[in-house]
């Protein structure tokens, strides 16, 4: 930003003095009550003469942790639960080396390392025993008899002063770009007292750039492998053990704890207060529902299988050579130089036999014959059941050959252009279109349209066929399969955004414009085909990466939901209420109807927080969403204007565009209101909008928002919106006619964290923060910059905070009773919808049992139902190490707090009579049912 005005908040790094003192001095001011609560329960534990605090690292036995838990107790010691490691941790107890974020920092720190042993016969004594004698011991094993234990070794060292860590004096730069990794190694590291540098350009100062891959040597300093942390610790006995650390895969618990709690929250052990119950507790709760989710899976998995897979084709006998299964075609070859082709085909059916297929040329010479049009009924459809018998003799899953020859076969003869383009044009021929790869005959004949249908339900059953084969044989090439080659290159096979599947996607929307309101069979056949082979794509890939990273698979899925809402966007909510809840894959159905139930939001200019979906999210976030569209006011186009176009090309996209802003194909004097300067964009991506907000010029801003099709929330090159500049810079004038004349404006927007409400109270401009807060409401004080700082944190004075907080609270009250009718039940029914189906979809997807379920498989009793909802989320987080069954524990909790979520919903919602609303209240009914049941035990789920 250029011109600053005073109290501005300067947003580039340009003055580094200042961006340091912003990034140290202001978080730790606002951290100031929390450190000194960290500083006094540490106090606390010195002055009582407690030296006796543990964590455990690599135990698995769930009653040998039980006993030294209540060990520990008895003793009047303390445990820290949690996979990360702790400073205030003076005692680590492991039975042998582990490669873990806790054995290596404890190391690093000088901590005693001992064994199980140690408490055990402690409790025995009734006092705690010397540790000496039960300190874990890495040289037992080694050879050569005058080797230094290491542990011991930094102990001592620690103990005497002589170093305060391991890693004393070291500057540290790390090159690691996955956020969980690079958390864990800095808590490593700062156990060590290495000191972490963030700036790449303070080359001077950094002494170990530590990174998995020096490949790519970007910084003058000395570079090392992320496994030098081990050999520094552990010298020579490093290679000796039996154990090998190999620091390069020390991901796996790193992974399964909330870095948002481990970072920012102060390690205070009071704050964690030794708990056997709760301990011993959630690990066997842990244990049950990661194998309740296993045999959820296998179930599902069994779901998606193909009926009768293994009789589908005929599997070729070993005992029969080579030489007796080849079949002389030459027959078929003269009846086809005769243009005998219907005794042709019978012949070749006749011939089949298993591991037989008919030559290629044949095969092309029938389907050129077929897709001319002039074909008899009867020749169409022994090809289709030729194509099928053909398909039992040889599957594509066994022999990467034989996917080549259906690949060769499902294509178009004349222009050879693959299997995606012959299934593109099938389709598109279908629905009446030119955009075919070469022309078609027209107009198309009932018997040639239905040859069609046939063909697009062949490739689906091969599809199918190949899915069930990845899964139940785990075939070795299965990216040799049909499927694969055709929606995936080299280049593309770690996402779902290719283009082919982009072009699907496409398809599928125009497909279901054209069959939406028809009831002639053969047009909802090929709009069904082409959902099931959207499906089985999807799934076929998600089986393929699922076993090598499922962070893969979830991105891939929300990729391609994204793609589809920006497809969805310009639809009318009538065609959305049939187009989601058809998408036969349950993951990208949920993740598709949150992605548009999003930008519906967005577009009407209500602010969403961006978490992970859950169970909460959708019961508390997106129902209070839901009560606020409720008010309001009907602005969607006509249906017929709506869905003349699924997917404009940028050109007449950008023609639109033109025309909205004042273009050529509107009258002169519009042209003529266009303010001077509004289509040039500046070096900083600034719009005229932008500039106006900056000066206050609130006259040109209304000029720019009169005309049609202005986006209020256009972005610079940085990412600032009008609304972020008006607020940055006082223009007060300016923020009141954005929020009066732009019902869809974001008031959350963020860049790297900053809202508009931030920028505002950054800049002492508080008028406009209870601007932004009466008309947005409390949504906006739960915004967090990128060093976790709400709104309210960027306040000194108490005073100003009560005063925010009651703008926020009128704001809430006006969404309240502005919403209190519905007045577009359209849109309400449409959102509704997407969210009955978003809520069934994901408690199909987590598995969140039912009392209703004809198997119940997962077993709670009533007294396990009551401790878990009495446990607080922190303690959930810092004891699940597995992230799916951590996930489900939450579910379950919001499951059991229905009541609370359905008493708070919008009046105008429970005095709605649309159909799909009145689903969605009698599903969120069910669901308080099923928690009152599990906490009463009533019924086992």
């Amino acid at each position: 930003m250029t011109h600053l005005p005073p109290n501005c908040t300067i947003r580039s790094l340009h003055c580094p003095c200042l961006f340091n003192f912003r990034l140290t001095f202001v978080p730790f001011l606002q951290n100031k009550q929390t450190n000194k609560q960290t500083v006094s329960s540490l106090w606390r534990f010195k002055m009582l003469g407690n030296e006796f605090v543990f964590q455990m690292s690599g135990l698995k036995d769930l009653q040998q942790k039980t006993e030294l838990l209540q060990a520990i107790r008895q003793l009047q010691g303390h445990y820290i639960g949690g996979s990360a490691y702790k400073e205030a941790m003076t005692h680590l107890i492991t039975a042998k080396p582990i490669a873990s974020e806790k054995f290596l920092a404890a190391c690093a720190a000088g901590k005693w390392i001992v064994t199980p042993q140690f408490v055990l016969d402690s409790v025995k004594h009734k006092a705690w025993l010397p540790e000496a004698s039960y300190e874990l011991n890495l040289t037992a094993n080694v050879k050569a008899p005058l080797t230094e234990n290491p542990l011991h070794k930094w102990r001592e060292k620690v103990a005497q002063g002589i170093t305060a860590g391991a890693f004393q004096d070291w500057v540290v730069y790390l090159e690691i770009e996955d956020n969980a990794r690079r958390a864990m190694f800095q808590r490593i590291l700062k156990a060590g007292k290495a000191r972490l540098c963030t700036d790449k350009s303070a080359t001077q100062t950094i002494t170990h750039v530590l990174t998995k891959d020096k490949t790519s040597l970007k910084l003058a300093a000395p570079y090392f492998n992320i496994s030098y942390i081990a050999e520094h610790l552990f010298g020579a006995v490093c290679s000796s053990l039996n154990w090998s650390i190999n620091l390069n895969k020390l991901s796996q618990q790193a992974s399964c704890v909330c870095l948002e709690v481990m970072e920012c929250a102060p390690v205070t052990v009071e704050d964690e207060p030794m708990d056997v119950t709760d301990d011993s507790f959630l690990l066997k709760l842990e244990e049950t529902l990661k194998d309740y989710i296993t045999r959820m899976e296998v179930r599902k998995r069994k779901l998606m299988n193909v009926p009768g897979f293994y009789s589908y084709y005929t599997p070729v006998s070993p005992k029969v050579d080579k030489k007796d299964r080849k079949v002389d075609f030459s027959i078929v070859q003269s009846l086809v130089e005769c243009s005998l082709l219907a005794q042709a085909l019978e012949e070749v059916q006749g011939c089949l036999h298993p591991g037989v297929v008919p030559p290629l040329s044949v095969i092309h010479v029938f389907m050129q014959h077929a897709l001319h049009g002039e074909a008899e009924p009867y020749f169409l459809s022994m090809f289709s059941i030729v194509l099928n018998d053909i398909l039992c003799n040889k599957t594509t899953w066994r022999d990467t050959a034989s996917a080549k020859y259906f690949s060769n076969i499902l294509q178009c003869p004349q222009c050879e252009m693959g299997v995606w383009p012959f299934l593109q044009t099938s389709v598109r021929f279908c629905l009446g279109s030119t955009a075919t790869c070469h022309s078609l005959p027209s107009p198309a004949s009932v018997e040639l349209l239905r040859f069609h249908g046939n063909l697009q339900a062949f490739i689906l059953r091969l599809f199918q066929l190949e899915l069930h084969a990845m899964d139940s044989e785990r075939a070795a090439d299965s990216r040799g399969s049909v499927l694969y080659s055709m929606f995936w290159n080299v280049w593309e096979k770690m996402t779902l955004s290719t283009k082919a599947l982009q072009q699907l996607a496409e398809l599928l929307v125009e497909t279901t414009l054209w069959a939406l309101h028809s009831s002639e069979k053969w047009k909802l056949r090929v709009l069904g085909t082409l959902q099931e082979i959207l499906a089985v794509v999807v799934e076929y890939w998600a089986q393929e990466h699922a076993r090598l990273n499922s962070r893969i698979v979830q991105k891939g899925f929300q990729d391609l939901a994204e793609y589809m809402a920006i497809l969805c966007q310009d639809l009318h909510p009538d065609t959305l209420r049939e187009l989601v809840p058809a998408l036969p894959s349950h993951r990208l159905r949920m993740l598709t109807a949150d992605a548009i139930y999003r930008n519906i939001c967005t577009r009407n200019g209500l602010l969403i927080r961006s978490e992970p979906l859950s169970l909460h999210k959708i019961v508390f976030s997106y129902l209070k969403a839901l009560g606020q569209l409720c008010g309001c006011k009907p602005r969607h186009p006509p249906k017929h204007q709506a869905e003349k176009t699924v997917t404009p090309s940028s050109d007449s996209q950008g023609t639109r565009e033109r025309e909205c802003v004042g273009g050529s194909g509107l009258v002169k004097d519009r042209v003529k209101n266009v303010p001077k300067g509004f289509h040039r964009v500046n070096f900083a991506g600034e719009t005229l909008l932008h500039r106006a907000c900056k000066r206050n010029q609130v006259q040109t801003v209304l000029k720019i928002l009169r005309l049609p099709g202005v986006d209020a929330n256009v972005k610079d090159h940085a990412g600032w919106t009008p609304l972020h500049e008006a607020c940055n810079h006082g223009s007060r004038e300016c923020v009141k006619a954005l929020l009066q004349h732009c019902p869809g404006l974001q008031l959350g927007s963020q860049v790297e964290g900053v809202s508009p409400l931030h920028d505002a109270l950054n800049n002492q401009h508080t008028n406009i923060a209870k601007m932004l807060l009466r008309h947005a409401g409390s949504v906006l004080l739960q915004l967090r910059d990128i060093s976790g700082r709400t709104p309210l944190d960027l306040v000194s004075s108490e005073v100003l905070c009560e005063k925010l907080i009651r703008c926020a609270e009128e704001g809430d009250a006006a969404l309240a009773a502005q919403s209190s009718d519905v007045r577009d039940m359209t849109l309400v029914e449409t959102c509704s919808c997407l969210l009955s189906c978003l809520l069934l979809t994901y408690l199909a997807e987590q598995h969140i049992p039912s009392y209703e379920s004809a198997e119940p498989v997962l077993e709670l009793s009533p007294s396990t139902a009551q401790t878990l909802l009495s446990l607080s989320p922190e303690t959930i987080r810092s004891h699940c190490r597995n992230s799916t069954a951590g996930a489900l524990v939450h579910d379950l909790r919001t499951l059991m707090s229905m009541e609370q979520y359905v008493v708070k919903l919008s009046p105008a919602l429970t005095r709605c009579h649309g159909t799909h609303t009145s689903l969605l209240i009698q599903l969120l009914k069910d669901l308080q049912a099923d928690g009152l049941a599990l906490l009463s035990g009533e019924s086992e789920l």
